[in-house]
């Protein structure tokens, strides 16, 4: 069953659009990465996905019973954000806002469900510690375990490995992978098409050119066949 439709939608800025007449539905279990060029508009469609930014055009359905509220997110991350000077348990714990309402505190099933995703994202040890005293990994780690807090049923991920070494990063993967597996729907932007490529059930290519459907439909298509080309080609130029 789908749990977001997008429905010729447009996106842009102050009137212009950088992305028309767009169209794709993910559905519970799907793991959904989406690629393109630079400035092709990831993270304008994502922004737009979570209600933080309108579209110029067309509709974003919300069905299976999901709620915006109910959507996780694990932004790409700032310099300033990577500084801040909070202990784990509260990030951690701040994922659980959208549950509370009008209450000024966490009740006990909020604090329970706080600590549930910190051993799920192995970081109880550090719940005491200090966020910015952690590593690269360990604060995504942080982070994801926020956004789980939110949501047993979504998460958006925009680009979550980015400035993390190979090891941590395919630790990062292997750990998202886990979460779709046990029935997370996941909708990751990528700068990685290979890595995205071995671990989506689909994928939507935007930019120049629009392509959205399964990852073996895409590695066949011609925009996907020439998109990995070229960054394998770049990589090799580096």
């Amino acid at each position: 069953m789908a749990l977001l439709t997008i429905q010729n939608l447009s996106l842009g800025y102050e009137s212009r659009a950088i992305i028309e007449g767009l169209n794709f539905t993910v559905n519970e279990g799907q793991y959904l990465c989406i690629v393109g060029e630079n400035g092709s508009g990831k993270t304008t469609l994502m922004k737009t996905l979570l209600g933080l930014q309108d579209p110029l055009g067309g509709q974003i359905l919300i069905g299976d019973g999901l709620k915006k509220n109910e959507i996780g997110y694990l932004p790409q991350q700032t310099l300033v954000q990577r500084d801040f000077p909070a202990s784990v348990r509260e990030i951690v714990l701040s994922g659980c806002q959208s549950r509370c309402g009008l209450r000024p505190f966490y009740n006990k099933a909020e604090k329970q469900l706080a600590a549930d995703n910190m051993e799920r994202m192995g970081i109880t040890q550090f719940a005491n510690r200090c966020y910015r005293d952690l590593s690269g990994g360990q604060q995504q780690r942080v982070l994801l375990a926020r956004a789980l807090c939110a949501t047993q049923k979504i998460l958006l991920l925009d680009e979550p490995v980015s400035g993390l070494d190979p090891k941590v990063t395919a630790e990062m993967y292997s750990l998202i992978k886990k979460l779709n597996d046990e029935g997370i729907t996941i909708i990751m932007i990528s700068h990685d098409i290979e890595t995205a490529t071995r671990y989506a059930s689909h994928i939507l290519h935007i930019g120049s050119n629009i392509f959205y459907g399964t990852k073996d439909e895409y590695l066949e298509s011609e925009v996907g066949r020439f998109f990995l080309r070229n960054q394998k080609g770049g990589e090799a130029d580096d």
